[in-house]
């Protein structure tokens, strides 16, 4: 019963149900009037009046607008439900074309508005969704930039060689700045010149052939100023010479500053036609600018540090530059006082194979060991030395060739004597020995160096 009665309700039907209900009411006037002027009027006479017949035609006409104007209602209703429908169901492009300005315009304007505002705030994600995305990008790449920073940190710490140093940053300065191509110039010594030390990235073999000229013409004002060179769509002054001649559209470069002068250039570019450089890039390239900068200062406080050393490590003699300096000096003291001075070149000669065989550990101890008897065999004014890997040699101030050769055969024998307790022949060091003096084979160090090298006698 709940339920026809329900059914009965207009409230629970849709708008077209409604609005054909509507229609049916508003037409029963007029069509009652009509038939109720025909059955009392038109048929029961044979004709009837021009006011009757006037009358009817004009309820007919009302009834008819009536319906004309309940039609275009509800096809605009129709309409704007359906097109409600869509941009409900996601397609925001819909727009409905409000017509008339009664209620079902003022709907379908609230509508419009409502879908452009949905449109813009879809935009407005869009955008912020790509920014987003861009943001995320970036911050992956200054990630990456400072991952590669720290390992060239830790490089630095290592102690690693400077051009392992210098290998490392090309290869990550190539993540700035959207670069496909790095370098980095060197300055020679005792000139002003830079060369090209080392390059990486695509076609970086162009990068390789670059003149000293080019080099004056790119790099000459950065060079003088100790300010970054860069070329881009901003500053495009220099992008001929810099096509030209590194076959590339846009570049920044660093200078590398030791004790305020410029020792190395370190660089990035593109062959992209539109490009700018942003300041995070450029100071980033300076952090690794410095970095190099750190790395050099580093390699030549290194090999200060060499000439200032004057003992071998390993053993303790002296090592090659104290002796090649020593050797000098005793050339000039027996040159002024008509004396002479002899030099001894000892050489191990199965010292490869001997590593090979029984290792690092045993190596050291029998050049320790070697380094012992040949110092215990000379006296207090003659200086020994280690001057190589397999390589030892013994200053002989006051001594004649002669007198060279004698010692010479001393220390073979108590070399001799010293590795005779070892079982295995092959943990025997064979040594070759050759002799030279100032100044019949030489008057320099290098040369009797290289003469008692050449006089070596195998064992």
């Amino acid at each position: 019963m709940g339920k026809k009665i329900k059914n009965l309700s207009l409230s629970s039907h849709s708008l077209k149900y409604k609005l054909k209900i509507g229609f049916y009411l508003m037409s029963i006037l007029p069509l009652m009037v009509s038939i109720y002027l025909a059955s009392n009027y038109i048929i029961p006479r044979s004709a009837a009046s021009p006011e009757i017949v006037i009358f009817m035609i004009i309820s007919v006409l009302i009834a008819l607008a009536g319906f004309f104007l309940l039609k275009e209602v509800f096809d605009r209703i129709i309409s704007l439900t359906g097109k409600a429908k869509s941009i409900a169901s996601g397609d925001i492009t819909q727009r409905i074309e409000a017509g008339t300005m009664d209620e079902v315009g003022d709907l379908g304007d609230a509508l419009n508005k409502l879908a452009a505002r949905i449109r813009s705030n879809m935009q407005e994600l869009k955008n912020y969704s790509e920014k987003t995305t861009e943001i995320n990008i970036e911050i992956q790449k200054r990630v990456l930039v400072l991952s590669s920073l720290m390992q060239i940190s830790s490089y630095i710490s290592q102690g690693k060689k400077l051009d392992e140093i210098v290998k490392l940053t090309a290869e990550k300065a190539l993540l700035l700045a959207s670069s496909d191509r790095s370098y980095i110039l060197f300055k020679e010594e005792d000139s002003d010149a830079f060369f090209i030390k080392i390059v990486d990235g695509i076609s970086c073999a162009q990068l390789s052939d670059i003149t000293k000229e080019s080099v004056r013409v790119l790099f000459d004002r950065l060079i003088k100023s100790n300010k970054p060179l860069i070329v881009d769509e901003v500053n495009p002054a220099m992008r001929k010479d810099l096509q030209e001649r590194l076959k590339l559209s846009n570049t920044v470069a660093q200078p590398v500053m030791l004790k305020g002068k410029a020792v190395a250039i370190l660089g990035v570019g593109n062959s992209e036609g539109q490009f700018s450089y942003k300041k995070d890039d450029i100071d980033l390239l300076d952090v690794f600018a410095k970095q190099l900068a750190i790395s050099i200062e580093n390699e030549h406080l290194i090999h200060r540090v060499e000439k200032l050393e004057i003992r071998d490590s390993l053993t303790g003699l002296y090592n090659l530059v104290f002796i090649r300096n020593r050797l000098d000096e005793e050339i000039r003291r027996a040159i002024a006082y008509h004396r002479p001075c002899a030099f001894v070149f000892l050489h191990i000669d199965n010292f490869q194979q001997f590593h090979s065989t029984f290792g690092l550990m045993l190596t050291e101890t029998a050049l320790r060991k070697a380094a012992s008897l040949i110092q215990d065999s000379v006296t207090e004014i003659d200086r020994v030395g280690r001057i190589g890997d397999n390589i030892f040699a013994v200053i002989l101030p006051e001594k004649n060739k002669r007198q060279a050769l004698d010692l010479a055969q001393e220390i073979r024998k108590n070399l001799d004597f010293g590795f005779s307790e070892e079982a295995d022949p092959a943990k025997k060091f064979i040594f070759s020995i050759g002799i030279s003096e100032n100044p019949l084979d030489g008057v320099t160090s290098g040369e009797l160096i290289e003469k008692a090298k050449l006089s070596l006698t195998p064992q």
